[in-house]
């Protein structure tokens, strides 16, 4: 069906008697990085012969050269013609006032009891404080003149410390709970201030002229795209001990196109239509001499004259960026989650994906949840920190789909580590996660010597150090550590630095860097042992060893 001439000008939004109002409700959303396809759906019924079908109250972020019109029915219908309109409105919008009227007052109502929760947790958890104050002191007394019992004394403690405990974490939950409140209060004020607005309410209409070739039932469906609207990436990724990787992809989509979308089958992409379809072409880069600066009366000429033809060719390639976005989707009805590929492009089919309403928040959904098998090793840098870090080597499957950038947040177990961001991950790429310290692995590490030989070979004074590590497995099983160490670096060419012996042997990388790749084996030790020399002229004192 080809896309028919559209005219866009302002109008009030009032059906004709030859027009007839087709009330329709949103089915599908597919929503992209940085906008949204919107497919809507109406039922009417069709007399013979050419009308006009009106769709009213369309988003002001709509594209107007998105807009698309299709129909199925019982009775043959050619679409004869579609235009879009800006129209205004002053309508009663007595009722969505009331309803969220309601929706405060019932929020505020909240509020103030979550406050009333709070004062009186507070007192009592001060009270529990003072209790605890007042009658330290007396029994420190009490004890020294053996007046009472350390089994007493512990009681109390004990008392005063779990109430103490139990109330302030009441308080926390409270405290997060009314900061919930008035996010969700401040958001609906404002709603509400927008809506007493005395400006007349802007939107869209849509005409659709058909031409029906009996009486019968006709479906109308259109679809358009709008603009302040995208979806991004967010993961939660746990680690068991075993290695075991549970990453749940999920999806935060935000909008204010302007209209809720209620319970639609949604479709979130991976595909970047506002990149237009033309590659980008490279215009000529001038270099000149430098010039004199333009005095201000001419620059004010020169901004005052009028557009030139230059200007006007200039302006042709954003029309044509335009005219590239409108563009046609077709959407697989779903009812569970499904991965689709096309060529680089991946799309997932949620299905009903809850009511997302235009209020600017991030709604959450998950798109799968995936268990994926990683390599655990251990890094460590005893010169820099006594701790070793657990990192988890993952590879994406061949047969995956591509991981986007985003937040993780990164789990072991039920502990919460951190978190991180993921970069762009394609099918059979491995990725690195860092799981934070873990005290299964334990380093001592000793400068064992430092000597100066009092002897000068070859005119050197030579100096010697040499430290011994002491890495120690407390896990029931055997572990991967890489261990780094560094040796100094000279920037003198009469300053010599040399590894005299390592244990295990190891060779010196660029600017001194040791690596061992070790296995320890389950509740096992291992030594680590190096030892270096600094050889220069005794006339000379090297500066920065901080040994």
């Amino acid at each position: 069906m080809t896309n028919p001439d559209q005219a866009n000008h302002p109008t009030q939004t009032n059906a004709s008697p030859t027009e007839q109002r087709v009330v329709t409700a949103i089915a599908a959303v597919t929503v992209y990085s940085d906008r949204a396809l919107v497919k809507r759906q109406g039922q009417t019924n069709l007399h013979e012969g050419n009308q006009t079908l009106l769709v009213s109250e369309l988003p002001i972020t709509l594209q107007v050269d998105s807009v698309r019109a299709t129909g199925k029915g019982n009775i043959p219908v050619r679409l004869v013609e579609v235009r879009t309109e800006r129209s205004f409105s002053q309508e009663p919008i007595a009722a969505k006032v009331a309803e969220l009227t309601a929706q405060i007052e019932e929020l505020e109502d909240q509020k103030l009891a979550l406050q009333n929760d709070l004062n009186a947790l507070i007192v009592q958890r001060d009270f529990v404080k003072g209790l605890g104050e007042k009658s330290i002191q007396r029994f420190c007394i009490s004890l020294a003149r053996d007046e009472t019992s350390l089994e007493a004394t512990q009681e109390l403690l004990n008392f005063v410390g779990q109430n103490y405990g139990d109330y302030a974490s009441a308080i926390a939950t409270k405290h997060k709970a009314k900061k919930e409140v008035e996010s969700k209060l401040s958001a609906l004020i404002q709603q509400l201030k927008q809506l007493r607005s005395d400006r007349p309410q802007e939107s869209y209409s849509l005409f659709v002229v058909v031409e029906a070739q009996a009486t019968g039932e006709f479906t109308l469906e259109v679809s358009y795209v709008v603009q302040q609207t995208f979806w991004r990436p967010l993961y939660d990724i746990r680690v068991s001990e075993q290695g075991i990787i549970l990453l749940s992809y999920l999806a935060e989509i935000v909008q204010t196109s302007g209209e809720d979308w209620l319970d639609p089958q949604l479709t979130l992409s991976t595909a970047k239509p506002g990149m237009g379809m033309l590659p980008p072409k490279l215009k000529p880069w001038y270099i000149d001499l430098n010039q004199p600066p333009v005095p201000t009366a001419i620059r004010t000429r020169q901004a005052n004259a009028p557009n030139t033809p230059m200007m006007a060719k200039m302006s042709a390639p954003l029309a044509a960026s335009a005219a590239a976005e409108s563009f046609e989707f077709e959407l697989d009805q779903v009812s569970t989650a499904e991965i689709k590929r096309e060529g680089s492009t991946v799309s997932f089919a949620i299905g009903g994906g809850g009511d997302i309403p235009s209020d600017g928040n991030p709604h959450k959904i998950t798109i799968f949840e995936r268990e994926y098998q990683g390599e655990m090793k251990y890094v460590a840098i005893p010169q820099l920190s006594s701790f070793a870090y657990l990192q988890a080597i993952v590879k994406n499957p061949e047969n995956g789909v591509t991981l986007l950038p985003g937040k993780a947040n990164i789990f072991r177990g039920n502990m919460f580590v951190g978190t991180t961001k993921l970069a762009n991950i394609a099918p059979g790429q491995e990725f690195k996660l860092n799981l934070g310290i873990d005290e299964g692995i334990q380093i001592e590490r000793d400068l064992v010597e430092r000597e100066v030989d009092k002897r000068f070979i070859s005119g050197q004074r030579r100096t010697t150090y040499a430290y011994r590590l002491i890495v120690t497995n407390l896990s029931d099983r055997p572990a991967k550590l890489r261990l780094t160490e560094q040796l100094p670096t000279s920037r003198n060419e009469q300053i010599k630095v040399s590894l005299s012996r390592s244990n295990p042997t190891i060779q010196p990388k660029d600017l001194g860097i040791l690596t061992w790749d070790l296995l320890l084996a389950a509740n096992a030790k291992q030594e680590i042992y190096y030892q270096f020399t600094i050889s220069h002229p005794p006339d000379i004192t090297p500066v920065g060893l901080n040994i």
